[in-house]
């Protein structure tokens, strides 16, 4: 019962190349830093990432994509809001080394969720005659259109939690929450890293964002100082978090 790893290094260990990886987080708030982090060292390869953006204020994303680890990108935001040299994932996509899928924010958390709740996929609005329309299922309900949209389930989500319990039961802080709760429940593998370790009975239960069901790993790390911005960072810097002992 007890799910408490010893470290990021040991909770990635087994993931392998050409896995699809959920991870959490909106921009700054609530990524999992020190998981990419391990990850990247990893090097696990042909990998598929799902997350909200793809190194715009979560830096630590560009450690995978600098290794050549990331095979193609589900994501809301995949650029800096102008075309830049210092976008390494948008140089892999210009020519032919990365894939890229854009979404909504609410198409992709919905196609979370019903990973998460063992639904194989859902009907929306969003984008009828539009380019993201191409090669989806169409149909009319009472007089509109709809496209069909398949549930995500990655084989990982990493996720990042202010507290979390031995036993896998997770708490979220303020707007951290955001996807990282769909996430943990659509993956088959959910490690998350929790800024403070609580032994079972010590979350009250009605304050349980996400239950330890769906965890199946925990690791203990320092609460990360992030730089918040949503600007191209100087070059070269494509990680900018430290942990509470002041380390880069």
């Amino acid at each position: 019962m007890d799910k408490v790893y010893s470290g990021t290094d040991e909770a990635v260990a087994d993931v392998f190349d050409g896995a699809s990886i959920a991870f959490g987080g909106f921009f700054t708030a609530g990524s999992p830093v020190y998981l990419v982090e391990a990850l990247a060292k990893q090097g696990a390869k042909n990998l598929t990432i799902i997350t909200q953006s793809v190194a715009i204020g979560n830096w630590e994303i560009n450690l995978m994509v600098n290794n050549h680890q990331v095979r193609k990108a589900l994501c809301n935001y995949p650029f800096f809001r102008s075309a830049s040299k210092l976008s390494p994932f948008e140089q892999q996509l210009r020519v032919g080394e990365v894939e890229c899928e854009v979404y909504p924010m609410g198409t992709f958390m919905e196609k979370l969720r019903a990973g998460g709740a063992g639904i194989a996929g859902f009907y929306t609005p969003t984008g009828v005659g539009t380019y993201v329309a191409e090669g989806k299922e169409c149909r009319v309900f009472n007089d509109k259109e709809y496209l069909l949209e398949l549930a995500l389930k990655p084989d990982f989500a990493f996720v990042h939690a202010y507290k979390g319990d031995r036993y896998g039961n997770l708490v979220y802080r303020k707007t951290s929450r955001n996807y990282n709760p769909e996430m943990a429940m659509a993956a088959e593998v959910t490690i998350a890293e929790v800024e403070n370790l609580v032994e079972p009975g010590e979350i009250d239960p009605d304050h349980v964002h996400t239950p330890g069901i769906f965890v199946q790993r925990v690791v203990k790390v320092d609460r990360p100082e992030v730089d918040v911005t949503i600007e191209a960072p100087p070059e070269g810097a494509y990680i900018e978090f430290t942990n509470s002992g002041g380390e880069k």
